[in-house]
């Protein structure tokens, strides 16, 4: 007779989550998974061939992983035997684990194991090895000098984020040919601070399947988590040819799929994520069309120096003798900067000699990138050129385009300001971050024209993104072809 495996496991999600005490589950990461995104988990990873699988629930919170796998596979692989060894250390959650775990157990050829232990702790030091690892890893820093950090260290692996850890720990507990399947951040696919672990992932499995959702919000909405979330399953010893890419608008909605070739997902830098043909498309063109990082054209980007919460004495609403202009996001406009333009926030800064000459840029042409889009933006990269004849303070929230700490070449400047202001520029990036933000980093590994085709794009003084656009595709020709 058939049980509501996963119906029962989300009612004791959801009565586990009122159990709760919020800031330790904010301490701990602990984002437990709805019922839904559990059947996509549990759904991307191959069937097993063989007669038996062992299985691998880290941080297993009220078993809901297992569930939906043992649903799946009782109905796929009914003659398939299935160990799964659920690791849990909040105790609170165990009673609706084991109560989980029990109903699995209905299943016939199902066992279970329930271990109560530090995750971190105990893949360490087990012996066992497994065929398929599925978890959803908790979401919490790893702060310095704590006991994580420096356990883990001690063998090796050196992340920012717990969830990294319990990644590379389950690459390390699977068998050759094993499974893992997890739902992470797309945060450790770019960027510097992921930058060994991810390298080291790739080089140890192959990418094999990758399920992403439109929707930031509704994964995991009833637990207050708001971040782009990714489901990666990969393969130990194994690069396929080829990568199977699904979307879907969120864990409820029906997913497209597609298949992309493994070099256009993984590439020596970062990890691609095309969920449709337009991404792989913005991803084709701009391998083709730009070739060049800031650092080959002798450029560096930097975030701005001064946090106002810091430098609140500093700030002034009102010109005074000696200010300079405090730019911030809401300097630009349409394309331009402007300053002043009455906003709420200080637009004058002055301080100090001493303070000044490290919190100030020398006066030249800058280009100047929002870090954060304005929800009414529809670009995720906001760009223009600041030009003064004396020092500046940027905020925070900017990045800004220098060379080795001065002004720009004025037509290099504007050259780049026109491609970060294209529908070219701004499609790739979406494909080629996971982060809501643009990151200083994320424009260090960005590919860009060269300086000579800069200089072309400067001619362009519209900001009509149509003539933006056909201004790029004209100059930008791909490598090897004469314009």
């Amino acid at each position: 007779m058939s049980i509501e495996l996963l119906e029962r496991a989300e009612e004791r999600r959801k009565s586990a989550l009122t159990q709760l005490d919020s800031e330790e589950q904010a301490q701990r990461g602990q984002y437990f998974t709805p019922h839904l995104a559990a059947q996509i988990i549990a759904g991307l990873p191959r069937l097993p061939v063989g007669e038996s699988v062992r299985v691998l629930d880290p941080g297993a919170g009220s078993g809901i992983l297992s569930a939906a796998l043992v649903d799946r596979l009782r109905v796929c692989r009914p003659d398939l035997r299935v160990h799964i060894v659920a690791v849990e250390s909040d105790s609170v959650l165990h009673p609706a684990l084991s109560e989980t775990l029990a109903d699995v157990e209905t299943v016939e050829g199902v066992s279970t194991e329930l271990v109560d232990a530090d995750f971190l702790v105990w893949a360490l030091s087990t012996g066992q090895r497994f065929d398929l690892v599925i978890q959803n890893p908790p979401y919490a820093k790893l702060r310095t000098g704590s006991d994580p950090q420096n356990l883990l260290r001690g063998a090796g692996i050196t992340v920012p984020n717990i969830y990294a850890a319990f990644l590379e720990l389950g690459l390390r507990l699977l068998v050759d040919g094993g499974q893992q399947v997890a739902i992470t951040p797309r945060s450790w696919m770019n960027g510097t601070y992921y930058s060994a672990f991810r390298h080291h992932f790739v080089r140890t499995a192959g990418i094999d399947a990758l399920h992403t959702f439109e929707s930031r919000s509704k994964v995991f909405g009833d637990t207050g988590v708001l971040q782009e979330s990714i489901v990666v399953s990969a393969t130990r010893g194994r690069t396929p040819d080829q990568v199977i890419v699904h979307t879907s608008h969120d864990h409820g909605s029906e997913p497209s799929s597609r298949t992309v070739a493994y070099q256009d997902i993984v590439t020596p830098d970062f990890i691609h994520v095309p969920a449709t043909e337009s991404d792989a498309k913005a991803v084709a063109w701009m391998a083709t069309h730009a070739q060049h990082t800031l650092a080959d054209l002798g450029l560096t980007v930097s975030t701005g120096r001064v946090v106002d919460f810091r430098s609140r004495e500093m700030l002034h609403h009102d010109r005074v003798d000696g200010a300079v202009p405090m730019v911030n996001a809401t300097h630009i406009r349409g394309g331009v900067t402007q300053h002043p333009v009455g906003a709420k926030k200080p637009e004058w800064f002055h301080t100090d000699p001493v303070a000044a000459g490290k919190l100030l840029v020398p006066g030249g042409h800058y280009v100047l990138i929002k870090r954060f889009s304005a929800k009414e933006e529809r670009r995720r990269v906001v760009s223009a050129v600041w030009r003064s004849e004396g020092e500046v303070a940027f905020d925070n929230k900017l990045n800004y385009i220098h060379q080795d700490g001065h002004g720009l070449d004025a037509k290099v400047a504007s050259g780049l300001a026109v491609f970060l202001n294209s529908t070219q520029l701004d499609s790739y990036f979406r494909v080629f971050s996971g982060h809501t933000q643009v990151n200083a980093t994320d424009l260090r590994q960005m590919r860009f024209p060269s300086l000579d085709q800069l200089r072309q794009l400067a001619t362009v003084t519209s900001h009509d993104q149509f003539e933006i656009d056909a201004a790029v595709e004209a100059v930008l020709v791909p490598a090897g072809v004469k314009a």
